[in-house]
């Protein structure tokens, strides 16, 4: 009864396009109230204030903040010259231009929203002017940005390694090799679709002019290496790199004196309201998880999926079509924060590898935001890229071949994550 109250009202409230803060909160203290403790509600606020108060989570804000200064201090800009200067020249240049950029500022911003919107309106403009189509344009930017979350730092990566009690360097190494298989399939595909459709093209950028745009942004390009660096070499913590981050994002725009009071406010005020609710979302879902122990809805679940198939291959499958239809209708972060409390007894019991699980629910949550109804990137896309809503989702339909494959492939032949961790930091 609990559960079902707790889910039902959680999805209905989203449906209804109430805030996902809001939606988990009532959710949670409808839960309660028809629970055996609707007489303690004050157990809420104890299991909020104990579950944001962890340390490990004082780096979600900096690598929020770092983003939102990259994105104001003209980092983008000089990405995506790099980039083009590059692979400008090839057949759906541009289209192989916004994956690639997207890979770059992946190791910087570690958000998909910050990609789409970020990288957005830079690459959609530049690809209309063009002559790409605008929906075609708006369908490579949202895909191209399921990178972001897989290539280190990630945000999302942060939260599953401090619900999963994983340390965040494995989880960053895990996400490393998935990223890029996603950014060279998504290349491939656009090589694929240049074949039958013409796309425009460019002229290839002379060697000078390659040269003039990587020295241009070199201090844009190596920021990914300097972050994900110091903490492999065990220089600084996950939240120092973050902290570092951020500094360096301001030293930069210092350097390129983009970066003025009015934009710094801007990135600070934008990274104050998206903690805030990220924060609030974590404190409700801690309160949820100790309910759905008390409950033991973890061990019913485990015992239901037994009841059904021992076999690890068929879970797996099993939780692909879960995680699509979640990520469906809740978006990466609060999704996360649902079903990992719940899901690790279960994985355990099936000897699943815990990083490697959360690589596949990181990679299947974000091919939610690219997919009807409540796909976020596809509305971001609406705002950025001025095209109607229907056509979006049409034009991301295809791309969401080569994400699947990759997805399987993941899912399937856990090596493809584990053998990067394994390799630099051994055995788990």
């Amino acid at each position: 009864m609990m559960a079902t109250v707790l889910f039902l009202g959680f999805i209905v409230l989203i449906l209804m396009r109430v805030p996902v803060s809001i939606a988990i909160g009532a959710a949670v203290v409808a839960a309660f109230a028809t629970s055996d403790f609707s007489g303690d509600l004050y157990i809420i606020p104890q299991q909020i204030l104990d579950g944001v108060n962890k340390p490990s989570l004082a780096a979600v804000p900096f690598f929020i903040m770092a983003g939102n200064l990259m994105n104001v201090v003209g980092m983008t800009d000089r990405i995506f010259a790099f980039a083009s200067s590059l692979v400008g020249h090839f057949k759906a240049g541009l289209a192989q231009v916004n994956v690639l950029s997207s890979m770059i500022f992946a190791g910087v911003s570690g958000a998909a929203v910050a990609d789409a919107a970020g990288l957005g309106t830079i690459e959609i403009k530049a690809m209309k002017e063009r002559g790409y189509r605008p929906e075609f344009a708006a369908a490579v930017t949202v895909c191209s940005a399921v990178v972001g979350p897989l290539i280190p730092p990630s945000i999302g990566l942060v939260i599953y390694a401090f619900l999963a009690q994983q340390s965040v360097e494995r989880m960053f190494l895990a996400g490393l090799v998935p990223g890029v298989l996603v950014g060279l399939s998504l290349m491939a595909f656009n090589r694929f679709l240049a074949i039958r459709e013409n796309f425009p093209t460019q002229p290839k950028a002379s060697r000078q002019e390659v040269v003039g745009h990587a020295l241009d942004g070199l201090l844009a390009l190596v920021a990914p290496a300097i972050i994900l660096g110091s903490i492999l070499f065990g220089f600084v913590t996950a939240t120092e790199a973050g902290v570092l981050a951020c500094l360096y994002s301001i030293i930069l725009g210092l350097v390129y004196r983009t970066l003025t009071f009015e934009r710094f406010w801007s990135a600070l005020t934008d990274t104050m309201l998206m903690t805030t609710v990220i924060m609030i979302i974590i404190g409700f879902s801690i309160a949820m998880g100790w309910l759905l122990a008390i409950e033991q809805v973890p061990q019913m679940l485990g015992d239901a999926l037994f009841s059904i198939t021992e076999d690890k291959n068929v879970f797996l499958a099993l939780m692909m079509v879960f995680v699509l239809l979640i990520g469906c209708v809740v978006e990466g972060v609060p999704a996360k924060l649902m079903l990992v409390p719940m899901l690790l007894p279960v994985i355990d019991a099936y000897g699943v590898d815990r990083v490697h699980f959360g690589i596949m629910l990181q990679l299947g949550l974000l091919i939610g935001i690219v997919t009807p109804p409540m796909g976020i990137g596809l509305y971001i896309m609406v705002e950025v890229g001025k095209v109607p809503f229907e056509k979006v989702t049409v034009a991301c339909l295809p791309f969401m071949v080569p994400l699947m494959l990759v997805w399987i492939a993941l899912t399937f032949i856990p090596e493809l994550s584990l053998w990067l961790p394994n390799l630099i930091l051994g055995p788990d």
